[in-house]
C-alpha cells in the first residue's frame, strides 16, 4: 500500500530531500526521523539494507505501491533496454509524474490528487488514473472549468516549474497545458536514486 503520513518523514528516512518541500526540513534535520534518529548510521545498513531503501525511494519519489512497483518491474523486465533505465522512464512516463515535472503541481501527491479528482485531461478527454501512461505526442491540459482554482492559477504563473523544463515536454504554463514530445531517456530524468541497486533488489 501508498504510505500516507507526513511526507517529510519518508525523506529524513530516505536520506534525500524528496520533494520541493522536503528540502528545507532536510537541511534542518539531515537525520532518521524517530527518537534514536540522530544516532543511526547509515554507513552500517547491510547490503539488503542498502538496496531495499533505494527501491523504497524510487516508490516514495513518485508515490507508488509496492503492488504497482512490482507490475512495473514486471513491464521493464519485457522492455527492450536496461532494465533498471526500464523502471525509470516507466514511472517517469506516469500521468501524474509528468503533471508534476511539467509545473503543473507542486508535489507528486497533489499531482495524483489533481488527477484523481478530474482535473486533468488527455487530448481533451478527463482521464482520472494517476498511474495512466501517456505516449508521445498526447497533449495534457487542464479542465477549462478547473483553471480559476488557485493551485491552477499558481501554475500558470510558472510557481511549481523547475529553472530547466525537462526536454521531453514542451510546456506552455500560461495556457496549462504541455506535450509529451518523446519517450523520456534516462539520462534525462533527474530522480535521486541509483536503480542499479534497484535492479539488484529485485533480481535476488
Amino acid at each position: 500500500m501508498r504510505y500516507t503520513g507526513p511526507k517529510v518523514r519518508l525523506s529524513r528516512r530516505a536520506g534525500v530531500p524528496l520533494t520541493r518541500k522536503a528540502v528545507r526540513y532536510f537541511e534542518e534535520r539531515p537525520y532518521p526521523p524517530g527518537e534514536h534518529g540522530r544516532k543511526t548510521n547509515r554507513r552500517q545498513t547491510g547490503d539488503y539494507g542498502v538496496r531495499l531503501m533505494e527501491k523504497q525511494k524510487l516508490r516514495w519519489y513518485y508515490d507508488v505501491s509496492e503492488r504497482q512497483m512490482r507490475r512495473y518491474w514486471d513491464m521493464a523486465l519485457r522492455g527492450t533496454g536496461r532494465a533498471g533505465a526500464e523502471l525509470v522512464v516507466l514511472l517517469e512516463s506516469r500521468l501524474a509524474s509528468l503533471v508534476l515535472r511539467a509545473g503543473l503541481a507542486p508535489s507528486i501527491y497533489a499531482a495524483r490528487q489533481y488527477v484523481n479528482h478530474g482535473h486533468i485531461t488527455v487530448n481533451g478527454r478527463k482521464v482520472d488514473i494517476p498511474s495512466y501512461l501517456v505516449k508521445p505526442g498526447q497533449v495534457i491540459s487542464v479542465r477549462q472549468r478547473s483553471r480559476a482554482m488557485q493551485p491552477f492559477v499558481a501554475a500558470a504563473e510558472g510557481v511549481y516549474a523547475d529553472e530547466r523544463t525537462a526536454a521531453y515536454l514542451d510546456v506552455d504554463h500560461a495556457d496549462l497545458r504541455f506535450t509529451l514530445t518523446g519517450r523520456p531517456l534516462r539520462e534525462q530524468v533527474v530522480v535521486p536514486v541509483d536503480e542499479q541497486l534497484v535492479v539488484e533488489f529485485y533480481s535476488r
